[in-house]
């Protein structure tokens, strides 16, 4: 894929640093003029030059193709070949069960990849269709893929930006950049420019960027980007140049696979061996080969997992936890490092009056995001009295009269129409029963308007009360309403805002700030004549109070963190917020809890080297003010470290970075569909404690998992040794003890039905109390490999001591093999019962999982019909057994787990 930007040629080139220069050099830059915009004729040739303003397309791979892929897979290669070898030799049935076996999962594997993201075309169906562009001096409508570098384009309400533009006008101009930067609120841009070259996107607040969306007021700009070239480009690049790593079951199980085919190409050898020194007949050999294959490898591994992660994921969607790709399942419950976006998932994306101060009192306000049930509480806790409390219901009735959104409800839940701070303080009214429709009820007038714009940083309302007084209600910046402000409203009067009063009042904005509380003052006037400036209204007010607001913790994140961290989790907060901010939060919820944890900002990370990163990221509680290249190279740092890294997001700036970790988690609710797209698993509810719940249901199915392979691969060591023990115990003329189909019976019928009940099992007790696995332990750890060479060898050697058995009474082979499936079949169906628990059978209820009692149940009748029916005396080759015989299999079955288990409870040997 060919993701590289053209380049224009110098002289035709935008700044490097395009918010560091006045409007009027980046248009000489690009041979572009503010006044009537590029020549139609310039534009063409510079459309030829730099190419369409789209986003690169990368080539797909045919479906066709992609099917033919599967069968790479290791364990499906040895199957075909036991297939073609069974098809040569004559054995067609067994040749073509073999290729049933074969075809099915290549399908299920095809369709899991066929289901892919298309992470780029999202991000291409986000581009503006349209674009509002000024060549040869007018204005005229035109596709957004014809806009070069020195275009010209306008801006209103609504609009969304069709490439990087450099703001040459803007009027209350107003930009959500959320999916881009992280910033929960729409950002009020400017024209003027900015003396720093390393602002990060958010800071850059001369600039608009492809894909974001005009919320408020109008604007000019000259384009200085487009296509790869803007900064969505520059993701688009990163995202197609992105690899997804291999989640830690993949490479479980490919390093499982290996095994599994040096195994069986050993055993193989070792029969073939013992088979030249006897003389044996070639086919024979072939046909023993064939058997040995089939035992040796566990055909139903892919199905199986497969299914115990899908019951997975609907276990886990029901949770609201919707897992895109299977792989995520587990890989949540290997997770050792959750890098947590802020807004919205580990805070509630509501703004919300926090504290207040009116009066001279501060006010601790209650309540949960935009519900309006809360209260005011003084500083002993009690609740206010409104009748009692004029100054702090005045700030509330300007709070909410000067003021533009509306308090409303989505699906029977309270929201907010309009901006999320304004609404903050709509919300706080609405506490104590003051809203802007109750003032219109009392016939509150509003004669004008003067809207909030970035350069007064303030916005107010002249208003009639009902007693025929004019007031001019206003709110804004601190800063700014002190530097207007003469008065203070103390005690239901307005006092002279002298030195004393000013620091009284900045020590209470400072101690907002210190909280991580963003601060709004609120101010009125009264006018004489009843007129004000047009040009500048909010002069000589009076100072009402401060409001401190934030977007607050959602209140169970703090449990879900420190449930994480007793499961020896690590969380990271990587956000675009303030670093103050941020820090403050982490320190709340227990992210950031002693002084060794660390907060560093998106301008640190530009001067660390790779390995610099990698040394400060087992430390770093927070990192602030980031980018997407950051982000991508705070995971990459996380996981070179050896952590199985998962990273949360919902904008175009976390697609890389959700690609890159071993699981992206995306926000189902406010997400993207880039980042949906790019992600493993979408967050249905938006919320932190959701993962939390997502790694215990990981790592239960991984546990179940576990237990399935234990299960399976117990199986394939006793068919192995069952046919091993034919070889070498009975001399120059040995006879197999098990068919290739009775094999296949095994491994997914009588034994597969019930281990694929496993994936049913509940969750341990320990299950969240424990470290996570580390990314290189294997499948075999903590003695599963011992267990699993010991019970099957146990179970191979009754098997094959019941076709010893039958063979000495002269009972003929079919009999003597029938008896060695039946006991090898009925010898795992007790072994299930053990293989579900980490202790023994005589510990955990045998009626705790019904599932696995009904598949049991399932798997004995069926197996009854494969030895008793005339359809399985002719596909399988049995014969049906007496009563007498049936017992003593039986109870040939029951030794190997009854013994082990009984000597493992008695002496607690571990590697039984």
């Amino acid at each position: 894929m060919n993701q590289q930007a053209p380049v224009l040629a110098a002289k035709d080139r935008a700044p490097d640093t395009p918010w560091t220069a006045e409007t009027q050099a980046v248009a000489a830059a690009l041979q572009s003029d503010l006044s009537s915009g590029l020549s139609a004729q310039a534009a063409q040739m510079r459309l030829a030059e730099v190419g369409p303003n789209r986003l690169a397309e990368g080539k797909s791979t045919p479906a066709i193709v992609l099917f033919l892929m599967q069968f790479k897979n290791p364990l499906l290669i040895i199957l075909m070949i036991g297939a073609g070898i069974s098809a040569y030799t004559g054995h067609m049935v067994d040749a073509i069960a073999i290729a049933v076996i074969v075809l099915l999962n290549a399908v299920i594997s095809f369709y899991q990849e066929y289901s892919a993201a298309r992470s780029l075309a999202a991000l291409k169906e986000m581009a503006a269709p349209q674009a509002f562009v000024k060549r040869d001096g007018t204005w005229s409508e035109i596709p957004a893929s014809d806009i070069v570098p020195g275009d010209i384009l306008r801006f209103k309400a609504g609009d969304i930006l069709a490439a990087d533009v450099r703001f040459a006008e803007a009027a209350r101009l107003a930009v959500d950049e959320a999916a881009l930067t992280g910033e929960s609120e729409p950002v009020d841009k400017h024209t003027l420019a900015i003396d720093d070259p390393d602002l990060t996107l958010a800071d850059r607040l001369n600039m608009g960027f492809m894909s974001t969306k005009v919320t408020n007021g109008t604007a000019e700009g000259i384009v200085t980007s487009t296509g790869m070239a803007t900064e969505v480009g520059h993701i688009a690049h990163m995202m197609a140049t992105t690899e997804e790593p291999k989640t830690p079951l993949q490479e479980r199980i490919e390093k499982l696979s290996k095994i599994l085919i040096a195994a069986a190409l050993f055993v193989v050898a070792v029969v073939i061996g013992i088979g030249i020194f006897h003389g044996m007949d070639p086919t024979e050999m072939l046909n023993t080969a064939i058997s040995l294959s089939v035992a040796a490898i566990p055909e139903g591994l892919p199905t199986i997992v497969t299914i115990v992660l899908t019951l997975g994921s609907q276990r886990m969607a029901a949770n609201n936890a919707l897992a895109r790709k299977l792989s995520a399942v587990e890989t949540l419950g290997t997770t050792s490092v959750i890098c947590s976006d802020k807004t919205g998932t580990l805070t509630q994306n509501q703004m919300q009056v926090m504290r207040c101060w009116a009066g001279g009192k501060t006010w601790t306000v209650s309540g949960e995001g935009f519900d309006p049930h809360g209260e005011f509480l003084d500083a002993d806790g009690n609740a206010a009295v409104m009748a009692e409390e004029e100054d702090l219901l005045h700030m509330l009735e300007v709070s909410v009269y000067c003021n533009d959104a509306v308090l409303t409800e989505v699906d029977g839940r309270p929201a907010v129409q309009g901006n999320p701070t304004e609404g903050a303080l709509v919300v706080a009214g609405a506490k104590v029963g003051v809203s802007r429709q109750g003032l219109k009820d009392q016939n509150v007038e509003t004669l004008q308007a003067f809207p909030f714009d970035s350069t007064r940083k303030m916005m107010s309302v002249h208003v009639r009360m009902p007693d025929g007084v004019k007031l001019l209600a206003a709110k804004g910046a601190p800063d700014v309403i002190m530097r207007r402000a003469k008065e203070i409203y103390i005690d239901g009067e307005a006092r002279p805002l002298d030195d004393a009063m000013r620091a009284r009042v900045n020590a209470v904005i400072e101690d907002f700030g210190s909280r991580a509380l963003r601060t709004l003052a609120v101010a009125f006037r009264r006018a004489e004549d009843g007129t004000f400036d047009p040009e500048n209204p909010e002069q000589d007010i009076c100072l009402l109070g401060i409001h401190g607001i934030m977007d607050p913790p959602r209140p169970e994140v703090a449990a879900a963190v420190a449930d994480a961290t007793a499961a020896g989790i690590r969380t990271v907060m990587i956000t675009g917020d303030h670093a103050v901010t941020a820090q403050a939060i982490a320190e709340s919820i227990g992210i950031k809890t002693t002084d060794e944890q660390t907060v560093h900002t998106g301008t640190e990370i530009d001067r660390m080297t790779d390995a610099e990163l990698k040394a400060i990221a087992p430390h770093a509680a927070v990192f602030a003010r980031v980018t997407p290249e950051h982000k991508l190279r705070i995971v990459n740092a996380i996981q070179a470290n050896g952590d199985v890294a998962s990273m949360t997001g919902d904008g175009v700036n976390d697609a890389p970075a959700l690609r890159t970790a071993d699981i992206g988690v995306a926000m189902g609710i406010t997400g993207t569909s880039v980042a949906k797209d790019s992600a493993a698993l979408v967050l249905l509810d938006d919320n932190f404690t959701t993962i939390v719940r997502a790694v215990r249901e990981g790592r239960r199915i991984y546990d179940n998992l576990l237990k399935f392979i234990r299960q399976a691969l117990t199986a394939n060591v006793a068919e192995v040794s069952t046919i091993l023990f034919a070889f070498i115990l009975m001399g120059s003329d040995p006879l197999v003890p098990l068919a290739p189909l009775m094999i296949l019976w095994v491994n997914l019928v009588s034994d597969g039905i019930p281990a694929l009940a496993l994936g049913f099992e509940e969750a341990e007790e320990n299950v969240m109390n424990r470290p996570p696995r580390g990314r290189n332990e294997d499948l075999f750890s903590g003695g599963m490999k011992e267990r699993i060479l010991i019970r099957g060898l146990a179970v191979g050697g009754v098997s094959f001591y019941a076709f010893y058995w039958a063979l000495g009474r002269d009972l003929g082979l079919p009999v003597a093999q029938t008896m060695a499936f039946v006991t090898l079949m009925f010898a795992q169906m007790w072994h299930i019962f053990d293989a579900r628990t980490t202790t023994t059978l005589f510990r955990k209820s045998p009626l705790g999982n019904p599932k696995l009692l009904m598949a049991v149940g399932l798997a004995i009748a069926l197996s009854a019909l494969a030895v008793y029916s005339p359809a399985g005396h002719f596909v399988l080759g049995t014969e049906s057994l007496s009563g007498r015989i049936l017992l003593g299999c039986l109870f040939l079955a029951a030794l190997p787990t009854f013994v082990l288990s009984g000597l493992k409870e008695i002496f607690g040997f571990k590697f039984l």
